[in-house]
């Protein structure tokens, strides 16, 4: 079914002209999870670029997609990457794996932002695969498409990409942002015992971008493989947004599936992650939600293909409902941040507007309800940093569920293999 399935879109359709104060638009790197692929969340990218963003979701060659195809270029053959398939426990040998896999991950997020400031600064990128509309051999001539990026790509700006991921993409995320951060701004050296899978210099691209400000959005964080023993002590620090005069929890957004809340363990780890460290308890708390009634696919776009297998084997309610929230919440978050990142307003129709039509809410106002956390938004549960909601009902926490019972409820982490 998968295979005959197609995304609606124009090849290679022409960059509009920034309407921002900047002149440029706005950039968030988007990854994916185990089983996915960059077409696995096109609804939630295309919202986002619908807004006013240039989304960047890469293809991770590390083998978390049931199967990777890497196309030919001038430079490469064409080949395949096979799905690496590790147990959902805890192990040694899964901790070493997953290392490896995140080591690709965030090396492959450091060459995305490499590729976009050459992008913004109209030069050639070598390595391009046939993409442009009268398909030549010359690579300046491929470059016609990603020409259209120059100068347009607010990426120079420091703490002005957000970096966005779902499951073991948002495990990425956090290691990534981790890695480049406090490779250079931690007061205290890390133990030999420390295998760094990411590191960046002072004075280096990726290390000026990430900054305490820098906005992250994490989809069901998947803390396993950001608890190896060889990166504990990466481990051990909190995001960069809790450096000191750092703007704490405003910039981190974590959504998490129903199925994820409940899953106990994921969830102490989870909130371990985004809150602020014990000695500086002051900071302000990250926007951590659920959205009731939700799975953990329902952050992918296979709610909207299969709505009757995510209602009646997954018990995922309004599929389409739960990524409006989760675009409506980054976005807000955007709109928020201390450097002011302009995307467009949240729509009536989006925001659940009495009035309906396509009117912006409050013209310039966003969207404000979603991050309140009194339940001003319908099954829009906020999380406290201690595990307790506001407006939940009816929530059972389960303290014996665990990975295995996740994977099979949710058919999650790359089991549904092709």
């Amino acid at each position: 079914l998968l295979y005959y399935m197609t995304i609606p879109a124009h090849r290679n359709a022409k960059l509009l002209t920034p309407s921002t104060s900047t002149k440029r638009w706005p950039v968030v790197v988007f990854s994916h999870g185990l089983g996915g692929g960059r077409n696995t969340y096109s609804h939630i990218c295309g919202s986002l670029a619908s807004h006013g963003m240039v989304v960047v979701a890469p293809d991770h060659r590390d083998g978390s997609s049931p199967i990777q195809y890497v196309r030919a270029t001038d430079h490469f053959k064409a080949r395949t990457v096979d799905y690496r398939n590790y147990s959902h426990q805890a192990s040694q040998e899964v901790y070493e794996g997953r290392d490896d896999q995140l080591r690709i991950r965030t090396w492959e997020l450091g060459l995305a932002h490499a590729a976009l400031l050459k992008i913004d600064a109209g030069d050639n990128v070598n390595n391009l695969d046939p993409n442009s509309t009268h398909h030549s051999k010359k690579e300046s001539d491929r470059n016609e498409v990603l020409s259209m990026f120059a100068h347009s790509l607010d990426v120079h700006t420091p703490g002005h990409i957000t970096w966005a991921g779902h499951s073991f993409g948002a495990a990425t995320t956090v290691q990534f942002t981790k890695s480049v951060f406090w490779s250079h701004n931690a007061k205290d050296s890390p133990p030999k015992s420390y295998k760094p899978l990411f590191t960046a210099s002072p004075s280096s691209a990726i290390a000026q971008q990430i900054t305490a400000s820098s906005p992250v959005a994490l989809l069901d964080l998947w803390c396993l493989p950001l608890r190896s023993p060889s990166t504990s002590w990466l481990w051990s620090k909190p995001m960069p947004s809790y450096a000191p005069s750092g703007p704490g929890g405003s910039v981190i957004l974590g959504v998490l599936s129903e199925a994820f809340f409940k899953w106990s363990g994921n969830l102490r780890d989870t909130q371990r992650a985004l809150s602020p460290p014990s000695s500086s308890p002051n900071f302000p708390a990250p926007h951590l939600f659920y959205p009731a009634t939700s799975a953990h696919l329902s952050q992918s776009d296979f709610g909207i293909l299969f709505p009757w297998v995510t209602k009646r084997v997954f018990k995922a309610e309004e599929p389409e409902r739960t990524l409006r929230l989760n675009t409506r919440a980054i976005l807000q978050l955007l709109r928020e941040n201390p450097g002011h990142i302009e995307v467009a307003d949240t729509s009536a129709v989006d925001g659940e507007e009495e009035a309906g039509g396509e009117a912006p809410v409050g013209a310039g106002k966003g969207d404000e309800r979603i991050l309140r956390r009194d339940g001003g938004v319908r099954g829009w549960v906020y999380v406290e940093a201690d595990g307790r909601v506001h407006n939940g009902v009816g929530v059972d926490m389960d303290e014996k569920k665990g990975p295995g019972d996740v994977v099979m409820e949710e058919g999650m982490l790359g089991e549904m293999k092709a």
